[in-house]
């Protein structure tokens, strides 16, 4: 017989509720188990997708060049995608495994190596992911020679001379459709250019980074390439300003454009002495008389949005421009030629264009100086003022920064080109408003004696001490040009080399006389 008591109804019951008891509490210790699990991967994702931080540079000039205005969230490149664009695409980055291919200038560390990123190019941590896109010193940082066996000379705030802009975005928006930024093709490439993706790293840029970027630059490829099939190429030094604006900004249909605005494209310009600048017609045609305002639109061009402008970095920018000098000139002519052609100079010029003193620019007693001239009376290709309309000025000022303390009111259409002071004069060629004019005796000259087709782009940086702009040489058109250049045809529409015809009319030893006076600027 068995020694066990028979178990009792009431010790049934016992038994059951413990039992009861100890699956609840296992039940419970799951759902705390699982609830922590979803708090840490959900603390982990956000460490890794929330994150965001942009670098702080202590000097000026370094945030000029390297620090972030608020383009990349809306308009970056995924860092880790610039890294390995060149060795997707090594035709059009000629062989290079940086991007000088397109005219971004690099500078060297310490140790002689050229640095991670061009001047002009920010990077900043947006939701986790480094983004890198412009700056202000993208469209304003070039550099000179004094010979070919010179090093370049990176100067800040002077036009960027070498940068192929147009050539560049043309490859942007080509590789947002192409099959090597697909993740299969996209992933080992990251991988040999320096970036591990782990495999939490893989899912997000599948489901959600690369999805976003190449959406973003098909959704801009859409809206533009019908304005650059109707353009001709850009060229290095020289950008449309407010056609793209029109297009990306309030999704104007590039076919609605006049044949009249479409071939806005002009020269970047030189922004040294900001200062004293306040209140003159800025842009090329004086569309605007804010620093603040030419600033911020200026910053829309390189791909701020109202949303994620950074006010801050802005105004750090602007306030250490207000007193850039433009560098000394190099050129030390017969001084007696230079008191000769200071006269000329002040007898011709000086109302329009200010003039040189002994302790630095003089802006001011100037009639005329940050001025608009009428196109009747300057005669020069006035395609880049037709392309500031008014139908986009009223969207400008509607638009904008609509309702905040930033909001546009001062832009303005006019009826010509605004007077420019000629400070850094030296370092400003090719001249005129759209770039055509190749050297100060070239446009000394009347306009059938000036060339019609010359080179322009990476390596053009020598200083002519003879001619004053840059040393460059004639080209045809239809030959092509070598690596990082650009033939300049006048022919093309935007690109005509007519007008400002003062000086044309002055003896040969006058103008000798006026040219090295202009070449001190």
């Amino acid at each position: 017989m068995s020694d066990k008591q028979p178990v009792t109804v009431v010790e049934a019951y016992q038994n059951q509720g413990r039992w009861k008891l100890r699956l609840g509490l296992a039940v419970v210790l799951l759902l705390l188990l699982i609830g922590l699990a979803v708090l840490v991967l959900g603390a982990f994702a956000a460490t890794r997708l929330l994150g965001s931080a942009t670098p702080r540079y202590e000097a000026d000039v370094d945030h000029f060049k390297y620090g972030s205005i608020g383009s990349e969230p809306e308009s970056g490149v995924p860092y880790a995608v610039w890294k390995t664009l060149p060795s997707l695409y090594p035709a059009e980055f000629e062989g290079r495994a940086d991007y000088s291919a397109f005219g971004f200038v690099y500078e060297k560390d310490a140790k002689g190596r050229p640095l991670a990123l061009p001047i002009g190019v920010s990077k900043r941590e947006v939701n986790g992911v480094e983004v890198v896109w412009l700056n202000c010193a993208t469209c304003h940082t070039g550099t000179y020679r004094t010979s070919a066996q010179d090093a370049p000379h990176v100067v800040p705030g002077m036009p960027s001379n070498n940068l192929d802009f147009n050539r560049f975005v043309g490859l942007l928006l080509k590789a947002a459709g192409d099959e090597r930024l697909a993740p299969a093709a996209l992933f080992p490439a990251i991988e040999k250019s320096g970036t591990h993706l782990d495999g939490f790293d893989r899912l997000v840029w599948q489901a959600a980074v690369l999805p976003r970027f190449r959406e973003g630059v098909l959704r801009i490829r859409g809206r533009m390439d019908p304005l650059l099939a109707r353009q001709s190429r850009w060229g290095p030094g020289r950008v449309d300003t407010f056609n793209p604006y029109k297009l990306i900004q309030f999704g104007t249909p590039a076919a609605s454009l006049s044949e009249a605005e479409v071939h806005g494209v002009s020269d970047f310009p030189a922004i040294f002495n900001q200062r004293p600048r306040e209140g003159m017609d800025l842009h090329w045609d004086g569309n605007n008389n804010s620093l603040q305002e030419r600033n911020l639109s200026a910053a829309i061009g390189a791909g701020v949005t109202p949303k994620t402008v950074d006010h801050r970095s802005i105004g750090r920018v602007a306030g250490w421009l207000l007193d850039l000098p433009a560098p000394a000139s190099p050129h030390r002519p017969d001084p007696a030629a230079v008191a000769r052609g200071k006269d000329l100079f002040a007898g011709g010029c000086a109302s329009c264009h200010g003039d040189r003193t002994a302790t630095g620019y003089s802006f001011k007693g100037h009639p005329y100086l940050g001025k608009v001239t009428p196109i009747a009376q300057i005669g020069t290709d006035r395609a880049r003022l037709d392309s500031y309309t008014e139908p986009f000025r009223q969207q400008q000022l509607s638009r904008m920064f609509k309702g905040t303390r930033y909001q546009f009111t001062q832009f303005r259409k006019t009826d010509g080109y605004a007077n420019q002071p000629l400070d850094g004069l030296w370092l400003r060629g090719p001249y005129l408003h759209n770039g055509s004019v190749p050297s100060l005796v070239d446009l000394l000259s009347p306009p059938a004696a000036r060339p019609t087709a010359f080179l322009r782009g990476r390596g053009q940086d020598i200083v002519d001490p003879v001619h004053g702009g840059f040393v460059t040489r004639a080209c045809d058109p239809a030959a092509g040009s070598p690596a990082g250049t650009y033939c300049y045809d006048t022919a093309l529409p935007g690109n005509g080399n007519g007008g400002h015809l003062y000086g044309t009319d002055l003896t040969a030893s006058q103008k000798a006389d006026l040219l090295v006076y202009l070449l001190t600027f």
